[in-house]
Order: structure tokens, then C-alpha cells, then sequence
């Protein structure tokens, strides 16, 4: 009897992990595909492997939204936002979406789409859990430093001012996502796309094209007719989930269907200068926004059309900085790159790997060096120790967490052994 070609290939397949969802499989397990299987988005999932430069791309972002997150900090003058359009955060849900199609969309063909589905809500709870936890710790956190440096303003700067009036209703709007303290705004975000991705998934299984048509059409349509999700008690989002979602499904198409078809664009020296030529464009509108002598030389009805970049609604020129950045970083770092076991890059895609504790670790940090710059010398020298001294607690986290799940997995590794 002639050995199944899939079956006899299966064995040089390792297990694939996936830090970012929190989730595994192998394709020893896989006994069953689907018949309808669509043959190209297998193909380019299976080009894909394991692709490292997601954990640099998200070791990145964690780092600068920690920086970004320390108010009055010289060191933040460094991260993505002071140098285009778009930020860490751009960066990050585009990169979730990346992933998150990588690794489900393989357990859907290969397990089956129900089973894909039940692990992404799966993660969906334990991404909600953390933030549960994370909100209550920090609301009681911000409160208690409030009142024993006598410092009100602080509730107010980071968005819990509530806590004080109607602490029971305000705790109630936290588990529904309506509450919007400082700095847990991306987390929200993501849980909202991730819940919904199940249906997106499928979707663009079957129907990939019309899903990023739909997906632009509600983008279209939400800055069209100014569609927006309220916050407790007032004001919005400050992550428009109607718009940011096309960011996240851009990801996961260029991961299912767009690999080969953005390879030979990045062929076209045209479409890299063009790439090129638009990051420039942005940098000096950027930089002419918050330098008034360069500012100054630009005429005002371009620089107000360009600055500020509509964050909550995500601005077109917003989402093309991102797109263009994706563009050449693809092109000039390879996934077989060699660069990425360099040492020194080591501890940022740890990070990477690790990010939701790292992310979790970072906002209580940012929190802690923000109080240590305001209640102590707020020079130069503090900031950039402040800034260090975290980002090195945020990877010693990595490494921890890393390093304990590693011993849970030991025994059953001897075992199997």
C-alpha cells in the first residue's frame, strides 16, 4: 500500500508555537483536511514557518509604547511616532493581525475552522483576564498614590477620575470595556479585534478579496459617517475599533494572500522609491510639526492637513506610513536573515515572544517612572535611567515568563523522551 505523500511528509514538520496567542500544535496531529482547501493560502501560510521578525517587530513596538507611555520623558523623542505618521501601536496591531492569521489560519486548514475558532476565543479570554486584572490593579494603584503624595491631578491624567464619584459603576464599565484609563487602550483594542476575527477568518478563508473589500468599506464608511464606540463617562475611544480594524485585516490578508504578490512589488525599484520617497515626506512633516523654525518654512495648509495624524480614526496617511514601512522592512530583512540570532537582538525578541506580560509589565513601569520623574530631579540623566531601567525590567520579565513555561513543559518533554 503506497504511504500517503501528506502523512510521510508530516514528520519533518516541528511543532509550531506562536508566543504572541499562546498557543501550539503540531502537524503530526493534523488528520484531517478539508477537501475545499483553498491550495494558495496553504501554500503561502507553509512559506511563512516560523517567522522571527514578528518577535522583532513586537519587541519593538512593547519597547517604544513603554517609553512613549512616561509623559515629559526626553528618551521618547526617539520611538516611531516623532519620525512619521504612524507609532508603535500602528506597528503592533498590524504585526497581530500578521500572526494571528499565520497560526490560525493554518489550525483552520489543517484542523479544521472550528477548532481554529474555539483557540482564538480561547485566547480571547486570556487576553480579557489580563486586562481585568491589570484594570483593577492599576485603578487601586493610581488611587492610592493620588492620595498619598496628595497629588488629585493624577486621576485625572490617566482617565479614572470616575473611581473617585462611583467607584462600583466605574469598576462595572471596566469589565465591559467602556472604562478607558490611560495607557490599557491598545490591549482593548485588540481583545475587540481578536473576538471578532473568528468571522474574519473564515471569511477570508473562503472569500479574501471581498473580506478586504468589506474591511475598507467600514473603514470608508466609519470616517464617512463618523461611527465610533463611547467610553465612560464621556468621550470615545481612543482607538476607533470600526477604523483600526483595517490595519489588522491588512495584516492578516498580506499573510494569507498577499506574500507573493507584495515580493514581486518589492522587485520594482519604482514602488521602493516610491516607499522611500513617501517615509521621507512623512519624517519632515513630522519633524516640521514639532520644530517651529522648520514649520515655519512649510506652508500651513499642508502641515495642518498632515499634523496632527488622526490617531483615533486612524488617518489615511496614517495607515500608508505603516504600509510603506512594512514594504521595506520586508524587503531589506528577509525571514531567513541571520541577523536575528545576533546577541544583542536577543532580549528585544524575547520581548517579542513574551509580549502580553512584557506589555502588562511596561504599564505598571511607565506608571512607576512617570511618579519618579515628577517626585524627583527630572534631568536628563534621570529620564534616560528611568527609560533603561525599565525596558531591562520588561525583558528580565520575558526571560521569567519564558523561562517558567519552559519548566511546566519539561516533564511532559522527558516523558514523551
Amino acid at each position: 500500500m503506497r504511504e500517503c505523500k501528506f502523512t510521510k511528509n508530516c514528520s519533518k514538520y516541528p511543532i509550531y508555537r506562536s508566543r504572541f496567542f499562546g498557543d501550539s500544535y503540531s502537524l503530526d496531529s493534523a488528520h484531517l483536511i478539508q477537501s475545499n482547501m483553498n491550495a494558495s493560502i496553504k501554500t503561502a501560510l507553509d512559506e511563512h514557518g516560523r517567522d522571527a521578525r514578528i518577535f522583532l517587530v513586537l519587541g519593538i513596538a512593547n519597547w517604544f509604547i513603554f517609553v512613549d507611555h512616561i509623559p515629559n520623558n526626553a528618551v521618547n523623542l526617539l520611538t516611531l511616532r516623532n519620525f512619521g505618521f504612524s507609532g508603535a501601536a500602528d506597528l503592533f496591531i498590524f504585526t497581530a493581525g500578521y500572526a494571528a492569521a499565520i497560526l490560525y489560519g493554518k489550525m483552520a486548514l489543517e484542523r479544521g475552522l472550528i477548532v481554529a475558532m474555539t483557540r482564538i476565543l480561547k485566547r480571547v479570554w486570556q487576553l480579557y483576564a489580563a486586562y481585568v486584572v491589570m484594570f483593577v490593579l492599576y485603578v487601586d494603584v493610581i488611587g492610592s498614590v493620588a492620595v498619598q503624595y496628595a497629588a488629585p491631578d493624577i486621576i485625572d491624567e490617566y482617565n479614572v477620575i470616575g473611581i473617585v464619584g462611583d467607584p462600583t459603576r466605574t469598576l462595572l464599565h471596566g469589565l465591559l470595556l467602556q472604562a478607558t484609563p490611560l495607557n490599557l487602550d491598545s490591549l482593548q483594542l485588540l481583545i475587540t479585534l481578536m473576538a471578532v476575527f473568528p468571522l474574519a477568518l473564515a471569511s477570508m478563508l473562503r472569500w479574501p478579496k471581498l473580506t478586504l473589500i468589506g474591511s475598507i468599506t467600514l473603514y470608508l464608511a466609519a470616517r464617512q459617517f463618523d461611527l465610533y464606540v463611547a467610553a465612560f463617562p464621556e468621550g470615545r475611544w481612543h482607538f476607533n475599533p470600526f477604523c483600526w480594524q483595517l490595519l489588522f485585516v491588512l495584516g492578516a490578508w498580506f499573510a494569507l494572500q498577499g506574500t507573493r504578490q507584495v515580493h514581486a512589488w518589492q522587485q520594482l525599484p519604482i514602488l521602493r522609491q516610491l516607499a522611500l520617497a513617501y517615509l521621507l515626506f512623512a519624517l519632515v512633516i513630522t519633524v516640521a510639526g514639532k520644530v517651529p523654525q522648520l514649520g515655519s518654512m512649510i506652508p500651513d495648509a499642508l502641515l495642518g492637513h498632515f499634523t496632527p495624524a488622526d490617531r483615533e480614526n486612524l488617518a489615511p496617511h496614517r495607515l500608508l506610513n505603516t504600509l510603506a514601512l512594512a514594504f521595506l522592512f520586508t524587503y531589506l530583512v528577509p525571514h531567513d536573515w541571520k541577523g536575528l540570532h545576533a546577541k544583542p537582538l536577543q532580549a528585544i525578541m524575547k520581548c517579542g515572544e513574551e509580549w502580553l506580560p512584557c506589555f502588562c509589565a511596561g504599564v505598571f513601569l511607565s506608571f512607576a517612572g512617570h511618579l519618579v520623574l515628577i517626585t524627583g530631579p527630572n534631568s536628563l540623566t534621570m529620564q534616560v535611567l528611568v527609560s533603561a531601567a525599565g525596558i531591562a525590567m520588561m525583558a528580565a520579565v520575558a526571560y521569567y515568563v519564558s523561562w517558567s513555561r519552559l519548566q511546566d513543559h519539561r516533564p511532559a518533554l522527558k516523558a514523551k523522551a
